[in-house]
């Protein structure tokens, strides 16, 4: 028997990346996991490739090889309508919902005069509302079927401490720490627990951008705002972060919410 054995997830974000295993990792602890990701581009700022529905259908097969069912869909987090939907769909396959990762996020640099108001204004859609919209698509039928629960928002370092170049990343990853902490206390009542995680770097398209390179070599400065304790492991890797992922959706953190957990190589101390 795996870990949550008989549980549903609900993750966003989940074509490639940390999405995708945690998919895989929680598929191989019993659950079944109904998946969702927009599968196409959405900012012109962020300099890597994004996930498309190759990508999504991939860890379709990947959960599957574990021996556990799956639903994926195409949809967007800054869609109330479209998650609902699929969160609908997902209850009526598989009888319950249990855990929630909202992991569907996006990463670009700028210094903050210099950032156009669109790639403000769609990072924060994506990265901080769309964390919202995930929820509160999701929680009605997690409180409907009386099962208690958890959700996991998925945050950064840099909702620890300010980072330098990406001034609206460093705001959005910030206010999940505040909605974690809100709605942890909303949802106490209903056994539904609420934790936010903050790797640092991870070894993920998104956490690989070139772009991030160029700002720090054009502002050396800023290098010193990226240090880290833990300095042989520059990049972590995605199972470091499925490792705490899959401590709080199982009943082995049962009495952890409202809480920040960092992953960051201890570079919020530095």
């Amino acid at each position: 028997m795996g870990q949550i054995e008989g549980r549903v997830a609900f993750i966003t974000g989940a074509a490639r990346g940390q999405g995708r295993n945690h998919a895989v990792r929680l598929a191989r602890e019993g659950a079944d996991i109904i998946a969702v990701d927009i599968c196409g581009p959405v900012s012109s700022d962020s300099g890597y490739p994004p996930a498309n529905a190759e990508d999504l259908e991939l860890t379709k097969k990947l959960v599957e090889a574990e021996g556990r069912s799956i639903l994926v869909a195409e949809a967007d987090v800054r869609d109330s309508v479209a998650l609902r939907a699929v969160v609908d769909e997902g209850v009526a396959r598989f009888g319950r919902l249990d855990i929630v990762i909202a992991n569907a996020g996006i990463c670009n640099w700028s210094r903050f005069w210099e950032m156009p108001d669109e790639q403000w204004d769609t990072l924060i859609d994506i990265n901080l509302t769309g964390v919202w919209k995930t929820l509160k698509a999701a929680v009605p039928a997690m409180i409907e079927a009386g099962n208690g629960g958890s959700i996991i928002n998925v945050s950064s370092v840099a909702g620890l401490k300010a980072l330098p170049g990406q001034i609206h990343y460093s705001a959005a990853k910030h206010g999940i720490v505040g909605l974690t902490n809100s709605a942890a206390i909303e949802l106490g009542e209903f056994r539904i627990r609420v934790n936010s995680i903050h790797p640092y770097g991870v070894d993920t398209p998104m956490g690989t951008d070139p772009n991030s390179l160029k700002m720090l070599k054009k502002h050396p400065r800023y290098f010193a705002s990226f240090a880290s304790i833990l300095t042989d492991h520059p990049l972590a890797e995605t199972d470091d972060v499925s490792d705490a992922v899959l401590w709080l959706a199982s009943d082995a953190s049962r009495t952890v919410t409202g809480t920040q957990l960092a992953l960051d190589m201890g570079a919020s101390k530095v």
